[in-house]
This record gives C-alpha cells, structure tokens and sequence, in this order.
C-alpha cells in the first residue's frame, strides 16, 4: 500500500489537481484535515472508504488509522491544505513511515498565498518593486522559530512577505514591519481564502490591525505585506517579452537595410 500526502488547495474544490482527485478518488482509507479542508475537498472518496476528519487526532492516532490501512493493504489518502511542503505538518509523520517501512508519496496543491493573489488579480513579483516572496510565520502557540528566521531579518531584503499563524499578532507584526516598510506600507489579510465566504481586507501596516478587529477574524487568515501589494503603476515592462532581450527561443531579429 501507500500512503498520498495530497494537497487539498486552500478550501475551494475546484482547485485540486487532477491527479489529487482521482487519488482521493481510488483510495479505501481517506484521513482529512477537517480544521482547513472541506468536506467537500473529499466527497470525491470512494462509495464505502473510510472518511476520517484528523482535527481532532494526535499524530498516534493517525498513524494508528495508517498502520491498520498497512496491515489491510489499502491505500491511504493523507489530505492537507494547500500545498503539504508548506507547513503540512508532514515530515514527523514521513518519519513514523519510513520506520514502519511504508511507502509514500507526495502530491502537491495550490498554496493559499497563490489563491489569494489570484483573487485579488494581482501579481506579487512585479519588476524592480519586488522580486522575492517570504513565507513565513508567527511562534504564537505553534512551534518556535528558528534562531535567525525573524520578522526583522526578512524585512531587511524588502520582500513581499506572506505570514502564516499571525491574525493574533498584529501589533507585534506592526512594531517589527514599519520600520522597514513604513507605516503606509500595503497590507492585505486574506481570510478562508477560494472559501465560499472568503474576505480580503486591503490597508496599511498603521491600520490593517483595527479593520481585522472590526472584521472580528482571529483565524484562518494569511497576512500579505509589501510594496508590490500596492496601486503600482509606474514599474518597468518585464524583459520576459522585451524584443530588445533575446533568448533561445526568441533570438533577436536583423533587420536587412
């Protein structure tokens, strides 16, 4: 048997891949993530699988579930949110696998920064305003940070940040930001992103705290902040398409006189 780390997208069904759906699609034993995935993400399971929300388990509980799935030689579908190399909680129980020597693959899926961009119809790297993306977190009550991965130190580079576990920690995010960034500083927390009732609330690192507050959101948010977030319109073209820049399969035209 093995076992599918799938990612489920950020909440909207229609953002599977094909091959995730037709995994979920094959396996006996379906553990999901109920706390971020959707019913809905695997309604696709089989006519009889066992279909079992995880948010309430320990890691020995799924792993329990997985071994007796082993023992039984079906497959499993192990469905995340979004894309399960970002914070899927998968290397612990990769790990566990590996001991118990069982197979595993890993299927990837939409990240929620990259739904979030979608929906806002914006791009994050936009030529010479920011060209680099940073995905990172808050500790809050999540596992510590790495000495060095800080908010300060990610601000130096300018990047367009996207903040995972931070709805709680808006003011420490504010104090850290603004003097990198500035106060006036484009802002938007994408809150249940592809979600039926999905909010995108766009400000500053001066504001952005009191119109979440108003909001009432206090989970379940991906914050976004940088320049390239902004009404940037004076930026140069990309050198993608430039007939000036010639690659491979675009070389430059001579023109005859």
């Amino acid at each position: 048997m093995t076992v599918y780390f799938i990612g489920a997208g950020p909440g909207d069904p229609e953002l599977l891949t094909l091959k995730a759906a037709r995994v979920i699609g094959e396996c006996p034993v379906c553990l999901y993530a109920g706390s971020l995935v959707p019913e809905a993400v695997v309604a696709c399971a089989p006519e009889g699988a066992r279909v079992m929300d995880t948010a309430p388990m320990t890691l020995d509980d799924t792993h329990a579930e997985i071994l007796a799935a082993h023992k039984n030689g079906q497959d499993v579908a192990r469905v995340h949110s979004g894309d399960p190399s970002l914070y899927g909680a998968i290397a612990e129980q990769i790990r566990r696998l590996k001991a118990d020597g069982i197979d595993y693959q890993i299927i990837p899926g939409v990240p929620a920064y990259a739904a979030a961009a979608a929906a806002m119809g914006t791009e994050l790297t936009v030529p010479e305003v920011a060209q680099s993306i940073v995905l990172t977190r808050m500790s809050m009550k999540s596992t510590s940070m790495p000495e060095g991965e800080t908010l300060e130190n990610f601000a130096r580079s300018g990047a367009t940040l996207a903040i995972h576990l931070g709805i709680r920690a808006l003011r420490e995010i504010e104090r850290q930001l603004i003097p990198y960034y500035g106060a006036d500083c484009p802002v938007v927390v994408a809150y249940r992103a592809s979600w039926p009732d999905e909010l995108y609330l766009r400000g500053t690192l001066s504001d952005i705290r009191e119109k979440v507050r108003a909001e009432k959101i206090t989970r379940t948010a991906l914050i976004m902040v940088g320049p390239a977030l902004g009404e940037v319109k004076d930026f140069v073209d990309s050198a993608l398409y430039d007939p000036d820049t010639p690659h491979v399969l675009r070389p430059r035209v001579i023109e005859k006189t």
